[in-house]
């Protein structure tokens, strides 16, 4: 138990911590002041002055947030406030918190397969691994194996064997491949899932290939940008059931994760922070979406909204989120037991 808080800290510790880094990095390019860069809320536990920014570390490790000079409508006539940028500044500081967690999922994908997966060597037909249980099993195919063609028709690269046995659903293929150099002949009949065949065996997969494992790292991340995205429009229509966890429901994800491995942590992290930068792109109250949006209508109608009217709106647009997050943790409570 005490593994999981502490795993679930560090997780929770870093996507905000890079997301309010983004903010902040952004913010002090832009030539704007940031009077406190803080992670947590609450009390104060330690707290420390560089320059003109106060850095603070809080007592509840579940948010934190970069406080630039200007949020404050009397900062407004001091130098380097944020209201006194340009749009596009403003916009791309904003912006930064959510692109840093995006960022931050590449690279965890790309640490993911670097370290603990390896990158699969589609240029080759070599098997990597035969799938416990599985037709290739039964059939004779060894870890090893080079294949060389399949049903007569020859193979160069990972792809071309795949499309092959995936045209063969329920049907007898012979495969010719070379093993520890000599041919053989090898009859297997592909099982059907999703109306493709599948034997059961994998590529080699090669750890330490930096560049590959952070192409498939960008990769990964697009892939759930983008089911995320599929996700949130079934859930508004009801194509399937909206089912959302809170800060208690991740822990108790972490908590299982765990037992499964340090290379399903990193995964499960930034899934959590592709998540976490899609949330905040969102037009709700109080996150960088609804300020996003006040910049756009900003530059629509050449002023600004009224700043009294902007805080209101933010500030009941938190209060909310608040009460929303207390209703998430219960639910996930009642889950749990």
């Amino acid at each position: 138990m005490l593994s999981t808080i502490i795993a679930s800290v560090l997780i929770f510790g870093l996507l905000i911590f890079v997301h309010e880094l983004g903010h902040y990095l952004a913010a002090k390019r832009a030539g704007i002041k940031v009077l406190e860069f803080a992670l947590g809320f609450g009390k104060e536990l330690i707290a420390w002055e560089k320059g003109d920014t106060r850095y603070t570390l809080r007592f509840f490790p579940l948010g934190g947030f970069c406080r630039l000079l200007g949020e404050d409508p009397d900062d407004r006539r001091q130098e380097g406030n944020f209201q006194d940028k340009s749009i596009p500044s403003r916009f791309a500081v904003i912006a930064a918190g959510p692109v840093m967690n995006f960022a931050l999922a590449v690279l965890l994908f790309t640490l993911m397969y670097f370290f603990f997966l390896g990158v699969p060597q589609q240029h080759s037909t070599r098997i990597g691994e035969v799938i416990s249980g599985s037709r290739a099993q039964q059939a004779g195919l060894q870890s090893g194996d080079v294949i060389l063609s399949v049903d007569g028709v020859d193979v160069q690269n990972w792809q071309e064997v795949v499309s092959r046995i995936n045209a063969s659903p329920e049907r007898e293929i012979l495969l010719h491949l070379r093993r520890n150099g000599e041919e053989h002949i090898v009859s297997v009949t592909p099982a059907e899932q999703q109306g493709k065949g599948l034997i059961g065996i994998t590529p080699v997969y090669k750890k330490f290939m930096f560049l590959p494992s952070m192409v498939w790292g960008f990769n990964y991340t697009w892939f759930f940008i983008k089911l995320i995205f599929v996700s949130f429009y079934q859930m508004i229509t009801g194509a399937i059931p909206a089912d959302v966890a809170g800060p208690v429901g991740i822990v108790a994800v972490v908590g299982e994760v765990m037992q499964t491995g340090l290379s399903n942590l990193f995964s499960l992290a930034a899934i959590i922070s592709i998540n976490l930068g899609i949330i905040n792109l969102l037009p709700i109250p109080a996150l960088d979406g609804s300020r996003l949006l006040f910049l756009t209508l900003e530059g629509i109608r050449g002023k600004p909204i009224d700043p009294q009217k902007e805080g209101f709106i933010h500030f009941i647009g938190f209060a909310v989120l608040i009460m929303l997050m207390i209703f998430i943790s219960f639910q996930d409570i009642f889950r749990l037991l």
